[in-house]
C-alpha cells in the first residue's frame, strides 16, 4: 500500500466527508495546528510514567483531538454528518477537561508570581504544548461554527496543561528537595 497519493500536489487537500480546499486556506490550518499541538502532546506524554494517571489523561486529551480535527476538517454543508463526541466536539468532552483540572487544582498552591517555563523537562514540554494548543485555538476560532464546542475545549486544554505543567513542577521540586534533604543527612 502507498502511504502517497499525489491527489495534494496541486495545492490542495480533501476534507472530511468530501470536498477540496486549497492547503493554505483556514480550515486546513486549523486543523493542522491542532495536529501539531496533538503531537506537542505526545511528546510531554513520552515523558511522563507509562500507564501513570498522566499517561492516560493525555492520551485522552491526543484522542479528543482526533474528533476536534474531524470537525474542524468537515466543510460547514456536511456538518450534520457528524456524530457527537466521535466526531464532533461535545459539551461532555469539555466538562472532563474541567474535572480533570479541578482534579489538579485541588492539589496544587498556586504560584505566587509568573511562572518561568523549565522547571523540569515534563513540565517544560506541558509548557510548550500548552502554547501550541493556545495558538490552535485562535486558529480554530476562525473556521469554528456557531455552537461548536472547539473554541472552549481548546480553551480547557490549554488550561489543563498549564495545571499539569505546574503539578510537574511541585513533583519534581519535591524530588530535588528529598533529594538534598538525603544527602545533607549523609554528609
Amino acid at each position: 500500500m502507498l502511504i502517497y497519493t499525489r491527489s495534494g500536489d496541486d495545492g490542495t487537500t480533501g476534507l472530511y466527508f468530501g470536498g477540496r480546499v486549497p492547503k493554505d486556506s483556514d480550515r486546513p490550518i486549523a486543523y493542522g495546528e491542532v495536529d501539531e499541538a496533538q503531537a506537542f502532546i505526545g511528546l510531554a506524554r513520552s515523558l511522563s510514567i507509562p500507564g501513570s494517571d498522566l499517561d492516560h489523561l493525555l492520551i485522552q486529551c491526543e484522542r479528543d483531538l482526533w474528533v476536534l480535527m474531524a470537525e474542524l476538517a468537515t466543510d460547514s454543508a456536511n456538518r450534520h454528518k457528524l456524530l457527537e463526541s466521535k466526531s464532533v466536539v461535545s459539551a461532555e468532552m469539555v466538562t472532563a477537561l474541567e474535572d480533570g483540572i479541578d482534579a489538579v487544582m485541588e492539589s496544587l498552591d498556586l504560584p505566587k508570581e509568573f511562572v518561568v517555563p523549565g522547571g523540569s523537562p515534563l513540565s517544560a514540554q506541558l509548557d510548550v504544548a500548552r502554547t501550541v494548543v493556545r495558538r490552535a485555538e485562535r486558529a480554530a476560532l476562525a473556521v469554528a461554527e456557531q455552537g461548536s464546542y472547539v473554541g472552549q475545549y481548546l480553551n480547557r486544554l490549554s488550561d489543563l496543561l498549564w495545571a499539569l505543567a505546574r503539578q510537574a513542577d511541585a513533583t519534581n521540586l519535591t524530588a530535588k528537595d528529598a533529594s538534598l534533604s538525603s544527602s545533607k543527612e549523609h554528609s
